[in-house]
């Protein structure tokens, strides 16, 4: 597998850059366009590299002031059906799906710290359902509710901006994410003022024995081991780009659930509820972010080291071959 760059590079960089990509073992068709980039002035470059070797070309490329003076773009082609592709992935250590590019790890980072009104609309849907799961008691539903809740994005930021010490990004991911539970919990909370109101719901619906969604709002030790289980998964997951492990991470916490538990406590007026449901969801949002900075600390210092030296363990040979 490769990872395709390309690169905007003034006339003055150009030879090194050049250069640089033509030395490296682990790349192959590199292209030059003399004076064809308008804005900013300069050259185009592109080459494919080993997935295994991008982070150490991009780290080449920042050496050379590429990254202030021109442009970056990584981009992963769905298929590189050709020898030379075989070739390089031999000559690279460890399993392309193993590799961590940080630069794509920052910018996913930088975007799940966004507030847009997507993620709030989301983030409501999934509280809304949490809290209709409570009322009819209904596990379908919690697991909805957790699928829908798109927070894991905010929590990963902050443990991606603890280890890349990116301290205004480890800021900007917790206040959104304490304003938009808050936001979330106030909407569903008035929604559920509304529901009492006209008779839906009643203190008694919401502090009755619930076999099927009680464990939301009792937080033990086991809501804070699956939190640290689930928040190292979907660190990992940020880190070698496995987008679909995202579902079971999701799927694995009940902060969502917890939120939707805390907005009818507040409507109905039960402590006990309330408490509960703030202490599992800090319980699962400070196992996460745990668990995670520290698997990403991990990958950050070691990973190169373990996925090469693990590689003839694993049985795996480069090129697809076993």
């Amino acid at each position: 597998m490769l990872t395709h760059l390309r690169l905007t590079v003034p006339a003055d960089l150009t030879e090194r850059v050049q250069q640089l990509l033509l030395d490296h073992e682990c790349t192959t068709n590199v292209t030059l366009q003399t004076g064809v980039v308008l804005q900013p002035e300069g050259d185009l470059v592109e080459c494919d590299v080993a997935r295994e070797q991008a982070e150490q070309v991009l780290r080449a490329l920042d050496d050379l002031g590429l990254d202030e003076r021109g442009g970056i773009v990584v981009e992963s082609p769905t298929g590189t059906p050709f020898a030379a592709a075989r070739r390089l992935e031999a000559a690279a250590p460890g399993h392309p799906d193993d590799a961590v590019i940080w630069e794509s790890v920052e910018s996913q980072a930088y975007a799940g710290a966004v507030p847009t009104v997507s993620f709030l609309l989301f983030l409501v849907f999934a509280v809304l359902l949490a809290a209709i799961a409570v009322i009819t008691d209904s596990a379908i539903l919690v697991v909805g509710a957790m699928v829908v809740g798109p927070e894991f994005a905010a929590i990963a930021a902050i443990s991606a901006g603890i280890v890349l010490l990116r301290w205004g990004l480890v800021w900007r991911s917790l206040r959104m994410l304490v304003l938009s539970f808050a936001f979330a919990v106030g909407v569903v909370t008035l929604i559920a003022l509304f529901w009492k109101w006209i008779g839906w719901i009643t203190p008694e619906l919401v502090t009755k024995a619930r076999p099927n969604t009680g464990f939301i709002w009792h937080p033990d030790k086991w809501s804070f081991i699956v939190a640290l289980v689930a928040g190292a998964a979907g660190a990992l997951a940020l880190a070698i780009q496995k987008t679909a492990t995202m579902v079971g991470v999701f799927i694995s916490v009940t902060t969502v659930p917890a939120a939707g538990n805390l907005a009818l406590g507040l409507a109905v007026w039960e402590p006990s509820e309330i408490i509960g449901s703030l202490e599992q969801l800090g319980a699962n949002v400070a196992g996460m972010v745990i668990s995670g900075t520290l698997l990403l600390l991990v990958v950050r210092t070691s990973w190169p080291w373990i996925t090469s030296s693990t590689e003839r363990v694993l049985g795996y040979r480069p090129g697809g071959a076993r």
